[in-house]
């Protein structure tokens, strides 16, 4: 293999995903094959199954802090970064896993907001948002998969979800109106996340259509 083509040397940094300098792994671009049977993906796995076992314990609580329900929900959400921390450890990635994990991540959120809503533990127009949000993110990214191209996460997407996911986990074990402003906070840069990605997917569609017609972008793109 090349030396532009090794994979990046292991490091603390990298390892825990605080460096995510470099390309994506090849094993995750479109066009890979999915191997589904990876350990990664088996955490994706559980992941997905206990969202409906999250919701049922939650909606059945009297008032949504329920404590099992709100434990269910932080393993779910720690899950993601479980999974990422196995995949680097041991390479493990896949086309699969990188289609799976932020759809998880995205019904994570739309059943904790689906509580929230419920039990109007956060703001309903600060939940409404981010509903709509979710909803055009899986849309965008449908809309890249069918123009073969992928979203690249930004740094402000992850700290949206670090935000929102904090918040809901939070909404459910106290009543405290610092949760229901970091919630917020994380909805507006959610929000901000997709607009850039919007621009960004833009960016590429041209940029492919480009290569397949033979006719270069302009620089304004």
């Amino acid at each position: 293999m090349s030396p532009a083509g090794k994979r990046p040397s292991l490091t603390r940094r990298r390892l825990l995903g605080i460096d995510r300098s470099g390309p994506e792994p090849p094993q995750t671009r479109a066009g890979q094959p999915l191997r589904p049977f990876t350990v990664p993906n088996l955490i994706g796995y559980v992941r997905l199954a206990a969202i409906p076992v999250f919701l049922a314990v939650a909606l059945g609580s009297g008032d949504g802090r329920d404590a099992l329900a709100s434990a269910i929900f932080l393993a779910i959400a720690l899950g993601d970064l479980l999974d990422g921390f196995v995949a680097r450890a041991t390479g493990q990635y896949s086309r699969l896993g990188a289609l799976l994990d932020p759809v998880t991540d995205r019904l994570t959120i739309l059943a904790g907001a689906a509580v929230c809503w419920h039990f109007e533990l956060l703001p309903r127009l600060a939940i409404a948002l981010l509903v709509l949000r979710e909803v055009a993110t899986l849309a965008l990214a449908r809309y890249g998969l069918r123009h073969g191209v992928d979203l690249e996460i930004n740094w402000i997407g992850r700290i949206a979800v670090f935000l929102v996911m904090g918040g809901i986990f939070w909404a459910m074990v106290l009543d405290w109106t610092i949760i229901e402003v970091g919630f917020c906070v994380g909805v507006a840069l959610a929000i901000l996340a997709t607009v850039l990605y919007v621009r960004d997917a833009a960016r590429l569609i041209r940029a492919a259509r480009a290569v397949q017609t033979g006719v270069q972008p302009s620089s304004s793109d």
